[in-house]
C-alpha cells in the first residue's frame, strides 16, 4: 500500500496570476479567496491574480499569497478526490505553516493571518539589515559549510543534492560566492530576495512571531508534519511554536525532510501551490518517487486522473 505525503510550496514560488484560473473555474475556490480578503482586510486575491509583480513579491504579500493558493489547491483536490488519503505533510519554509494547517494544527484564517504577520516581521528585519542570499550549485554540503565559515555567512537551505542556498550580509555573500567557485561550485548565483532569510539577520522577527502565535489556537497535528529545522515530525502545540520560531533563523533541511518520509515508506508526493520547485527537488532526491502537483486547473485535472478519481 503506497503512502502519500502532501508538500507545500515556499516563498519564491509566487507568480502574478496564481490561483486566477482556479477561482474562475470553481466557486469554492473563489469563496476561499473572498474569505482570505475578509480575514486580512485587504484584496490579497487581487494581488495574486493581477499583481503588479513588485507588489506580489513583497514578503508580506508573497507569503500569505502562496499559503492561500496552496490551501485552495488542497481544498479543490479534496473536493475532487473525496477519498483522498495522506499520511504526512511537509512544507518549505512558509510552506511549513500550510503543512501544519493541512494536518489540522491550526485553522485557515488563523494561519493566514500569522503567515501575513510573519512576512511583515521578516520584511521589517530585511529593512534594518543589508542581507542577501545565493544559490550554490554543484558543491557538496561539507565544502559549502567551510565556505560559509570562512565568509561569515550561513547555510540557509539544503534543498537537494547539488543545490544549497547561503544567507548573510550582502558583502559577505559576494565573498562566499567567490570562495564557492574557487572550491569547485558549478555556479554561485546571488538570488533576487529582499534579505538574508534563514540567518541570524532575521532574529528580530522571532519574538514578534512568537507573540502572534500566542494569539491563536494550536492543536496536535492529525498526521506527522515534518519540521524544516529538525527534519523530524513536529511534537506538541507548544513545541510547534518553538520549532517554527526557530525556523526563521534556522536552516531549512529539505532534503533530509524528504528522506525522512522516504525512509518511512512514502512513495507518492503531491506538491500543492504555485510552481513546481519541490517536484524538481524530488527528482534529484529520489527519481523513483511518484510526484504529482496542483497549481492550476490543468495540473488539478492531471492529478485527479492520476489518483484514479
Amino acid at each position: 500500500m503506497s503512502k502519500t505525503a502532501l508538500l507545500f510550496a515556499g516563498q519564491g514560488a509566487q507568480s502574478v496570476g496564481m490561483g486566477k484560473d482556479l477561482a474562475a473555474a470553481f466557486p469554492a475556490a473563489q469563496a476561499l479567496f473572498d474569505r482570505a480578503n475578509v480575514a486580512l482586510g485587504y484584496d490579497l486575491a487581487g494581488v495574486c491574480f493581477n499583481g503588479p509583480e513588485a507588489e506580489l513579491t513583497k514578503t508580506e504579500n508573497a507569503q500569505p499569497g502562496i499559503f492561500l493558493v496552496s490551501w485552495v489547491a488542497l481544498e479543490l483536490l479534496r473536493a475532487r478526490v473525496p477519498g483522498l488519503k495522506f499520511e504526512a505533510t511537509a512544507g518549505l519554509s512558509l510552506g511549513e505553516f500550510t503543512a501544519l494547517t493541512g494536518a489540522g494544527a491550526m485553522n485557515f484564517e488563523d494561519a493566514l493571518r500569522v503567515v501575513r504577520a510573519r512576512g511583515r516581521f521578516m520584511q521589517e528585519a530585511c529593512e534594518v539589515t543589508k542581507g542577501g542570499m545565493a544559490a550554490i550549485i554543484g558543491l557538496d554540503e561539507g565544502p559549502t559549510r567551510e565556505v560559509c565559515a570562512e565568509a561569515g555567512v550561513e547555510l540557509a537551505n539544503l534543498n537537494c543534492p547539488g543545490q544549497l542556498v547561503i544567507s548573510g550580509e550582502a558583502d559577505k555573500i559576494t565573498k562566499a560566492c567567490e570562495l564557492a567557485k574557487a572550491r569547485g561550485a558549478k555556479r554561485a548565483l546571488p538570488l533576487p530576495v529582499a534579505g538574508a532569510y534563514h540567518s541570524r539577520l532575521m532574529a528580530s522577527a522571532q519574538p514578534k512571531l512568537r507573540e502572534a502565535l500566542a494569539g491563536i489556537s494550536l492543536s496536535a497535528p492529525t498526521v506527522p508534519v515534518i519540521a524544516n529545522v529538525t527534519a523530524q515530525p513536529h511534537g506538541t502545540p507548544a513545541a510547534i511554536v518553538d520549532t517554527v520560531v526557530a525556523q526563521v533563523t534556522g536552516s531549512v533541511r529539505w532534503e533530509e525532510s524528504v528522506r525522512c518520509l522516504l525512509s518511512q515508506g512514502f512513495t507518492r508526493f503531491i506538491e500543492l501551490g504555485p510552481g513546481t520547485a519541490l517536484t524538481g527537488f524530488m527528482k534529484r532526491i529520489d527519481k523513483t518517487a511518484q510526484v504529482l502537483n496542483v497549481a492550476d486547473c490543468a495540473s488539478l485535472e492531471a492529478t485527479v486522473k492520476a489518483l484514479g478519481a
